[in-house]
C-alpha cells in the first residue's frame, strides 16, 4: 500500500488522538478564515501523529529543534505555548497563512491548489520549492504536501470541516 491509501491509514490511525484536538483546531482555523481545519489536522497528523510521536518528549521531535503538535523549528522561531495547545496551533497556522501569501507572491501564475500545495512543501523544508513539477523532491519523504493534502482530504471527510465550537457551560 502507498500514496493515497497509505495516508488515508495513518490519517485515520491518529483520528481518536486528532478529536481531543478538534476545538482548539477549529477556533485557530476560524482565526484565519482561508485555513480549514483538515487542514491543520492533517499538519498535525504528519507532524506528530496528533501528538503520539511527541508526547514522551514533552512535545519535542526533529532531533529536539521541532516543537508541538505541529513542531514548530526552534531555530527559526521563538515558541509560543505549549506544545498541545491551542497558542502553539495559532502559532503555526499563521505561520503557515504567511508562508501561503509569500508562495502566492511568488507564484502568481500558479492555481490556488498548486500555491497550497507549495506552501506545504515550504512549510515542511523551507523556501526551496523551485516549482510545481518538483514541489515534494527535497521533501521529508518526498511526498510532505502530496502526503498531507490526501490527509486533509480524509480528516475532511471525517468532519474536520467547519468545526462547531463547544458553547460555555452556564
Amino acid at each position: 500500500m502507498g500514496g493515497v491509501q497509505a495516508s488515508e491509514k495513518m490519517a485515520r490511525d491518529d483520528l481518536e488522538r486528532m478529536k481531543s484536538y478538534k476545538t482548539i483546531i477549529g477556533k485557530v482555523a476560524r482565526r484565519y478564515n482561508d485555513i480549514e481545519p483538515a487542514l491543520i489536522a492533517a499538519i498535525i497528523s504528519r507532524e506528530s501523529q496528533a501528538g503520539k510521536s511527541i508526547s514522551a518528549t514533552n512535545g519535542w521531535g526533529d532531533n529536539g529543534n521541532g516543537f508541538g503538535l505541529m513542531q514548530v523549528d526552534k531555530r527559526h522561531h521563538i515558541l509560543r505555548g505549549a506544545w498541545n495547545s491551542e497558542t502553539h496551533l495559532d502559532q503555526a497556522t499563521k505561520i503557515l497563512v504567511d508562508i501561503i501569501e509569500e508562495v502566492q507572491r511568488d507564484f502568481p501564475g500558479w492555481s490556488r491548489e498548486k500555491q497550497l500545495k507549495g506552501a506545504i512543501a515550504y512549510y515542511n523544508k523551507g523556501p526551496l520549492v523551485l516549482g510545481y513539477d518538483n514541489v515534494d523532491d527535497i521533501t521529508t519523504g518526498e511526498d510532505y504536501s502530496s502526503d498531507v493534502v490526501a490527509r486533509a482530504q480524509f480528516y475532511k471527510r471525517t468532519g474536520f470541516r467547519e468545526i462547531t465550537l463547544e458553547q460555555p457551560k452556564s
